[in-house]
């Protein structure tokens, strides 16, 4: 059984009703986007996944309801994008090269907040073989996005910093516009060392409005409560020595474990 696979069954996703991508794009055109997080137990997120199926859908991509995501991130030599989270500064960005393992789709992504502290994500295809590195043209896609946002980074001065692996689920709420992601087999590997989220859990992203969605009310109901995590400061954190402790660390570490493990090939990258 596949790491997707055996996801899908955990939280029983063959009972929720399908909907293509087109319909989830178009739901998540609808809003406004604020992202909340939480680190939910599978039993919980199993949980909230049925309570939610009388008004969401589940991206379901021909017969397959869960992606392989790997995201190469990239950062100064002095790490300022990992720095910039961590200090919670107001002109936050993050630059990767997104891999959706099972469909051979690749993207350049900037992600940025705005003045009103909403995630604003810039997006750019690319072929699948130029994943984990930053081309001519993605570099002038990188620059333009970065500026326009007020950031003084450029992709001259950045190089990958770290490889983040999951397994997603996309719920959405086609009417409303609100989202819920799901991300299990969640890892961080950087040079030979490798940090992993503890099997029992998820990390659930509901993506929506300025007022809670109903799965954020229906987590604060089992008492889980919004965290500050970012995949890739988790990994950083973790796997960098001589980085300063903070929140992000201690917070993972109750639920993330390291170890000199490479990380493994993907399971299928369909050719370009």
């Amino acid at each position: 059984m596949t790491p997707g696979s055996r996801l899908a069954a955990e939280l029983c996703l063959e009972e929720l009703r399908g909907a293509t991508l087109a319909e989830v794009d178009a739901a998540a055109a609808l809003q406004h986007r604020v992202d909340r997080k939480y680190l939910v137990p599978v039993d919980r997120a199993r949980r909230l996944i049925a309570a939610l199926a009388d008004s969401h859908h589940v991206l379901d991509l021909g017969g397959r309801r869960t992606t392989s995501y790997l995201s190469t991130y990239f950062d100064t030599p002095g790490l300022g994008a990992w720095r910039a989270h961590v200090q919670g500064r107001r002109r936050r960005w993050k630059v990767r090269t997104r891999l959706y393992a099972e469909d051979g789709l690749c993207r350049v992504e900037v992600k940025t907040k705005d003045g009103r502290g909403a995630t604003v994500k810039h997006a750019l295809t690319v072929p699948a073989a130029e994943y984990g590195e930053l081309t001519t043209g993605a570099a002038g896609f990188v620059d333009g996005a970065l500026g326009r946002a007020g950031v003084s980074a450029r992709s001259a001065g950045l190089s990958a910093a770290a490889e983040v692996r999951y397994v997603r689920v996309a719920l959405a709420d086609l009417d409303r516009g609100s989202r819920v992601t799901l991300d299990g087999t969640l890892s961080c590997h950087r040079d030979d060392r490798t940090a992993r989220l503890d099997h029992g859990h998820v990390l659930i992203e509901t993506k929506g409005g300025t007022r809670p969605a109903p799965a954020d009310r229906l987590l604060l109901g089992m008492g889980v409560r919004p965290v500050s995590l970012s995949k890739y400061v988790v990994g950083l954190s973790l796997l960098t020595p001589g980085l300063p402790d903070n929140d992000v660390r201690r917070l993972a570490r109750a639920h993330f474990t390291t170890a000199a493990i490479p990380a493994p090939l993907p399971e299928r990258i369909p050719a370009a």
